[in-house]
């Protein structure tokens, strides 16, 4: 074993271990690392997510419901100035037909997901979580609809939402600025994350690995922040270029390194809940098992009606337009039943010991 080897897996014994690393320690092992150091870790993370979760990995149905965005994210296919995207809105009836139908397939999460779309109010939110959670008393909802005022959280809070989703995107001041417009803050987007926590919500953070710009150096102020923050949830997955936008022909991010940042974020945080990603059911046919051999637990079917799921079109490619139109709880056990584990029925709270 060379000293390079064995200093990696020293680094992730003491991230076992302490459930932190020093800044040079993660940019160290986020420079250097090799596939065995990758696959020591999804051992590592494995054991301690089935510790946790058993087998079982949590479906939580998703519904796109609307691609009007008011952002300009540098890497988005649905922003404000890609007048190539058909724009599309769900009303409040389909969003909760789609719903209706998750609860049918076993699922008891629903994640109500849009660009920054003014049109949904979120008094307009509020009322349709009211509505789903007297239907559906014995569900969760998530909602991840971008940047609100603190005031605005509460509402929907006090509504019934359970969870939030919002990417960090990166915790490097310089390296946001370079994703984004100037009218988008990283200040204000931690923030938003604070006020979410706060709340009482179930907070979900995330980035993407292989943006335009990352370094090891940034992936490491990733990683801090993520100790520090101790989210609910984190999202990770590669990124993947959008032929309508300025990063067009920038490459996508790396699925190997997304597996290992997976794992790394299960023996960090061994209670989080984890997806394996759409955009690594993207890049790989078996991207989402392999997130779960690496210390997943949640995959997010989709929900949306198949006539508007190619126009919430994120990056290019989604393997959700081909692939999910036609996934049932029964299709997903036969995916996970191949690799030893199955569909859990059930909310999958952050905190729950099902096992």
């Amino acid at each position: 074993m060379n000293a390079e080897k064995r200093q990696n897996e020293a680094r992730i014994d003491r991230l076992n271990a302490e459930k932190c690393l020093p800044h040079e320690e993660w940019t160290a092992l986020l420079s250097t690392w090799t596939d065995s150091d990758r696959e020591y870790a999804a051992g590592i993370a494995r054991e301690l997510a089935v510790a946790r979760f058993g087998h079982g990995v949590f479906v939580r149905g998703i519904v796109e419901f609307s691609n009007v965005c008011r952002n300009d994210c540098l890497y988005c296919g649905i922003r404000k100035s890609n007048l190539k995207a058909e724009r599309y809105r769900l009303g409040e009836a389909e969003i909760v037909e789609c719903c209706d139908a998750g609860y049918e397939y076993g699922f008891r999460t629903f994640v109500l997901q849009s660009g920054e779309d003014a049109t949904y109010s979120p008094e307009r939110l509020a009322a349709l979580v009211r509505v789903l959670k007297t239907k559906h008393p014995d569900c969760a909802v998530t909602l991840s609809v971008g940047e609100l005022e603190r005031a605005e959280y509460q509402l929907l809070f006090d509504a019934g939402a359970d969870r939030y989703l919002l990417r960090h995107e990166t915790a490097d001041p310089d390296h946001y600025a370079r994703l984004h417009t100037p009218r988008q803050s990283w200040a204000r987007r931690m923030q938003c994350l604070r006020d979410l926590k706060e709340i009482g919500f179930q907070t979900g953070c995330g980035f993407m690995v292989g943006s335009p710009y990352q370094t090891p150096e940034t992936l490491a102020k990733d990683m801090e922040f993520i100790t520090d923050f101790r989210p609910a949830m984190i999202g990770i997955g590669p990124f993947i270029p959008h032929c309508d936008t300025p990063f067009a022909d920038q490459p996508a991010g790396s699925v190997d390194l997304t597996l290992f940042l997976l794992s790394l974020c299960r023996i960090l945080l061994p209670d989080v809940l984890l997806p394996a990603t759409t955009a690594l059911g993207t890049l790989d046919p078996v991207g989402r098992e392999r997130g779960i051999l690496a210390g997943a637990n949640v995959i997010m079917p989709n929900l949306s009606p198949e006539q508007v799921r190619a126009k919430y079109m994120l990056y290019n490619n989604k393997t959700v337009v081909d692939v999910e139109s036609h996934v049932t709880r029964s299709d997903l056990q036969a995916r996970l039943r191949k690799i030893g584990y199955s569909v859990k029925v059930g909310r999958g709270d952050y905190g729950e010991t099902p096992c």
